[in-house]
């Protein structure tokens, strides 16, 4: 990412909430960077440095303001497809994907090399893939320091360290002081672990409740009071359940004690399907442009893309979908809960099932998903996703867009909708769309065919300001 000093300079002095994260402000004077957003005293113009990324900062030999606290700060959004290669890297290192696989895997999801990946990620944030991997490990153990009381080995192993000297012996060298330097009080005892998840923008959490509670799972998921959702979840074999907020102007998600060493990947999955790191401002611009779609962008000027926390649940859900409405598609996704799912133990009233695994729903017998209501033929297919999810012949994670589409495509009984769907909630295509929906074509006053093509690169946006004018003609809520 090239950055324009004067606008840095800019949005440093008028501390623009809108270049939050897009960019971080060394002080020379200090030794520390900042968010732009940072309630210290301004520093002066002579002593400001701009990094496109936290790593670049760092890499510089500057250490994370105490303040502004720039672990908090929201993504940055992709651009171009450039840019876009490397967002989808910088999710997918975020949720430990280098710690699981190395850097050749992951350039393998992306769809590209591991040369061109590391190429593409210094250009755009002026660090490479195992330095931004480090940063985020370092920003991450800081953030479980300020706002845990977690002891200092949860906090390493949680944050993707392999071990405690080697999390001690980086943070001192990198921070220059001890990580008991940057504790905070932490919460109450046995109050779980709540984080703020700062959204670039403005955030609406009612349009995000009522897509989550309508398709509310019976004993995985739960609305016990408004704008408030919870359920069970399990990220390998660390299991509990989640509770998310969205009643003010930005999200708060609390994790039980079971699911803390997966604090990463829950993180990075919950930004993600909340579509939280989008540059709406932009985005809507860009729609706006349109006239056909400008009268939908001055009416609601918040459309994000609610997606799902886990892909391979999105896909079940989306594989059951076809051809049915969601009420239909949630009582049989509701009923493969009951059947299929391995029971867990909550403090949540009726919450008692985990959604189940590709290995559960892969050795099912065919009849039994059948009875669940569904086809033979989609049964069939379901278990196929499952069975090539369990033995790793296929691959879903957001951000992994290039490998996801390959191997659902490489699935018999999986069709281009299905493909486009996962892509726009699972995977986080922004420029994903599925053509023929039926939906889509009702609200669309027109040739969609030939219309979205001109909504590229955001045409996952477009479907979603398509799919909440059809509900508002259907007279649903618009989720």
């Amino acid at each position: 990412m090239i950055l324009d000093a004067e606008a840095c300079h800019a949005a440093a002095e008028a501390k623009d909430r809108r270049f939050d994260g897009l960019f971080f402000t060394g002080v020379t004077s200090t030794g520390i960077y900042c968010r732009c957003v940072c309630p210290a005293r301004t520093p002066k113009r002579e002593n400001r440095r701009f990094f496109s990324s936290a790593a670049a900062a760092e890499k510089a030999g500057f250490r994370p303001c105490l303040l502004c606290r720039p672990e908090c700060a929201p993504g940055a959004a992709p651009i171009d497809a450039a840019e876009r290669l490397a967002h989808d890297a910088v999710k997918r290192i975020e949720s430990g994907a280098l710690e699981e696989q190395g850097l050749e895997a992951l350039a393998r999801e992306l769809g590209v090399t591991g040369r061109h990946l590391r190429r593409v990620m210094i250009r755009t944030f002026g660090a490479a893939p195992v330095e931004i991997a480090q940063t985020h490990r370092l920003l991450t153990a800081k953030r479980l320091l300020k706002e845990t009381n977690l002891t200092m080995t949860q906090i390493a192993f949680a944050a993707g360290f392999q071990s405690v000297r080697r999390f001690n012996a980086l943070f001192r060298e990198r921070y220059s002081l001890a990580p008991s330097r940057v504790r905070g009080r932490g919460p109450a005892k046995d109050a779980g672990l709540t984080f703020v998840l700062a959204p670039r923008g403005a955030f609406a959490g009612a349009p995000v409740f009522a897509h989550l509670a309508l398709r509310g799972l019976a004993r995985v998921e739960a609305a016990p009071a408004p704008l408030m959702w919870t359920r069970t979840f399990a990220v390998g074999s660390h299991v509990g359940r989640l509770r998310l907020d969205v009643s003010g102007e930005a999200p708060v998600l609390t994790l039980s004690d079971g699911l803390i060493p997966a604090f990463r990947p829950i993180i990075a999955a919950m930004r993600g399907a909340l579509d939280l790191d989008a540059d709406i401002e932009a985005i809507n611009a860009f729609i706006a442009a349109d006239s056909g779609l400008a009268p939908d962008v001055r009416a609601d000027p918040i459309v994000r893309l609610p997606g799902g926390l886990d892909p391979f649940e999105l896909t079940v859900r989306a594989i059951i979908g076809q051809q049915v409405t969601v009420k239909a598609a949630t009582t049989i996704t509701s009923r493969l809960v009951a059947h299929c799912g391995a029971p867990i133990e909550t403090d949540a009233p009726g919450l008692d099932r985990l959604f189940p695994s590709p290995a559960r729903i892969a050795e099912a017998p065919i009849a039994a998903l059948a009875a669940l209501g569904l086809p033979r033929a989609r049964a069939e297919t379901l278990q196929r996703v499952a069975h090539a999810v369990a033995v790793g012949d296929l691959k879903l994670a957001r951000g992994a867009v290039a490998a996801g589409r390959a191997g659902l495509a490489a699935i018999p009984g999986i069709g281009p909708w299905t493909i486009e769907y996962v892509a726009l909630r699972g995977l986080g295509d922004p420029d994903a769309f599925p053509l023929g929906d039926s939906a889509l074509r009702a609200a669309f006053d027109g040739d969609l065919t030939r219309a979205h093509e001109r909504w590229r690169p955001w045409r996952a946006y477009a479907a979603a300001r398509l799919w909440r004018r059809h509900a508002l003609k259907e007279g649903r809520a618009a989720a």
